[in-house]
Order: C-alpha cells, then structure tokens, then sequence
C-alpha cells in the first residue's frame, strides 16, 4: 500500500489567500490529504445464493402478486358497475322517449280512428252514408294470419285466386 500525502504550497497558499501569506514559514498550513492507493481483485468472488432468502423473496413476489390482482379484480368490478349504471341510465332515457312516441302515435291513430272525423271528411268529399244492409263488419279474428280473405257481398262470394 502506498500513501501519498499532499501540502500545499506557499505560493498556492496565497493565491488561495492574501492573509495567509503573512504567517510565519514554519507553520503547517492547511489539513494534508492522504490518498491511500489499494489494488483489489473481485474476479474470483463468487455470490453464494440463500436458498432461505430466495425463498422468502419468492413468497414476498407471490403474495405481491396475488394482492395486485385482487385489486385489479376490484378496480374491474368496480368500474364494469359504474359503466352498467351508466348503460342502464342511457336504456331507462331511451326507453322513456320510446314510451313518450308511443303515446303520441297513439293519440295519433286514435285521432284518425275517430268516426265522426272519418264521416266529417267523408261528407266533404262528396260521399253519401251507406244504406242498411250495404256494409257488413269484416271479421277481423282469423286464426292463421296466411289463410286467405274471403268477402261477401249480397250473396256474391270473393276468393282469392292464390289457393
């Protein structure tokens, strides 16, 4: 090993500073660093593993990782329940304004089923009321909607020619 010690001088001891100069020559001035000079070889160190550390580092990794999870499970829930909420906010709008147009198309047909409109509008077109025996009510009630319609007027009967 090998020490080195450095002073400094008088010289750089007044550049350093003015007053120093003043002090008598014998005096030391300043502290000396020493530099001590060790040459050292890790080449040949070799890190031994501890199966108990790496043992518990692993359990340590584990639980970590097993906590992370069941965070992000909940995290997951959690916002997939926020979205849901939101969903259902938008659907009960939207069926809202759904149920809102229906009732206004109700009133609508309503408003045009109306007989005395329909006999109004009849008359000022020009149209007479039917005589008794004139018109019969269709039968509205079938049971199968692809049955053929069948119209009966003053003993003539009508069928469709698509049998």
């Amino acid at each position: 090993m090998a020490a080195v010690a450095l002073y400094p001088t008088m010289a750089q001891a007044g550049e350093w500073n003015d007053h120093a100069a003043m002090r008598p020559r014998g005096m030391f001035i300043g502290t000396p660093e020493i530099y001590f000079v060790k040459r050292i070889d890790n080449s040949r160190v070799v890190k031994v593993t501890d199966p108990k550390r790496r043992r518990e580092m692993m359990t340590f990794g584990i639980t970590l990782a097993m906590l992370f999870l069941l965070v992000m499970v909940y995290l997951w829930q959690h916002f997939s329940a926020i979205e849901y909420g939101y969903k259902i906010e938008q659907l009960k709008l939207e069926r809202d304004t759904i149920s809102e147009s229906n009732r206004a198309l109700n009133l609508e047909e309503a408003s045009l089923k109306d007989l005395s409109r329909i006999d109004r509008m009849a008359l000022e077109l020009g149209m007479q009321r039917p005589i008794d025996g004139q018109w019969q009510p269709m039968e509205t009630a079938t049971a199968d909607p692809a049955t053929p319609v069948m119209a009966k007027v003053n003993g003539i009967m009508v069928v469709s020619a698509l049998q």
